[in-house]
């Protein structure tokens, strides 16, 4: 009998695991786990974007220099990510066109990899406004975000444990929140000199809203949408064109679960707890959605499958 039960005992444990997996809202959990995961990767590699503090220490105001790859915010996901590591490690090999194709390139293949069973929403500011329009139940609301927060800050650890020998050697074995060798930036977005706390406020809440507006506007069914199938495509452009036109104050962050899981990652991981400091911090409005006094990360909508609406960034 014993023999009988230890030879059953592995496919007793494949049977309830496909039954947990089929269940929608493991599946949708997932789903939001694995599209913000590829979303972030992409966009936390590539180059990065405007907006850090040109001080090597607080307090020490260094001269003001052209924009060079290590005073550049990073932006969004292992794809978006990764992208800003180039930049901000690599001097020459990124740019912050190239932050902003990694986090648009990133936003559409996170919707390829999750439009047709979540959304992808990518973004707790977009599902928090599909479940205040009831376009989806508030009982989902923490399975979307726990699972974009998962998604985000595994993204931040690959990030990190990737380009480890870059981080180390950029700042020689320091890790820095500010200055023109800090590599906190890479992760999380912070405001640049020009820019006060309510100026970045003001600045979230705008580009916000204009995500929504283009992203409402593209799945709208009943005006001009996108054509059926190129939406992930049409999204991931629309995220590129904000973070050309309108990233350089604050580096247009406009999503919870792209900013802040990265943002804790690099607290726990050494930079310390300047990364939350009120300087490097903005808390704003999720501009155009209901959410209007949701933290600053905030963001960005994406794909209206059969099923959920969209979102991202």
């Amino acid at each position: 009998m014993s023999t009988y039960n230890s030879t059953m005992a592995p496919g007793s444990v494949l049977e309830t695991i496909r039954s947990v997996l089929q269940r929608n809202m493991v599946r949708e959990f997932l789903a939001e786990f694995l599209s913000t995961y590829v979303m972030m990767g992409v966009s936390l590699c590539s180059p990065g974007c405007p907006g850090t503090h040109s001080v090597d220490q607080p307090g020490l105001k260094l001269r003001d220099p052209p924009a060079s790859a290590s005073q550049v915010l990073g932006l969004k996901r292992v794809f978006g990510l990764g992208s800003v590591a180039h930049m901000v490690l690599g001097e020459k090999l990124g740019s912050y066109l190239g932050v902003n194709l990694g986090f648009g390139f990133g936003v559409t293949m996170g919707i390829h990899v999750a439009g047709g069973i979540s959304g992808a929403h990518m973004n707790a500011a977009v599902t928090f406004t599909n479940c205040a329009v009831g376009r989806m139940a508030w009982k989902m609301f923490p399975v979307y975000v726990l699972g974009q927060f998962l998604g985000s800050f595994s993204a931040a650890a690959t990030t990190y444990l990737i380009f480890y020998g870059a981080i180390d050697h950029f700042a020689g074995g320091s890790l820095l929140v500010t200055g023109s060798k800090s590599t906190a930036n890479i992760f999380a977005t912070y405001l640049p000199e020009h820019m006060t706390l309510w100026r970045g406020f003001l600045d979230e809440v705008f580009v916000t809203g204009m995500l929504q507006l283009c992203l409402f506007a593209i799945t709208d069914k009943k005006n001009s949408p996108a054509l059926q199938g190129t939406e992930p495509l049409v999204i991931g452009v629309l995220v590129a064109v904000l973070g050309v036109s309108l990233g350089m104050n604050s580096g247009y962050a406009i999503n919870p679960s792209r900013d802040l899981p990265p943002r804790f990652f690099t607290f726990i991981a050494g930079w310390g707890n300047q990364v939350f400091s009120r300087e490097q911090l903005v808390v704003g409005a999720g501009g155009g959605t209901p959410s209007g006094c949701l933290p600053r990360w905030h963001g960005i909508p994406v794909l209206n499958s059969p099923r959920r609406t969209t979102g991202s960034s």
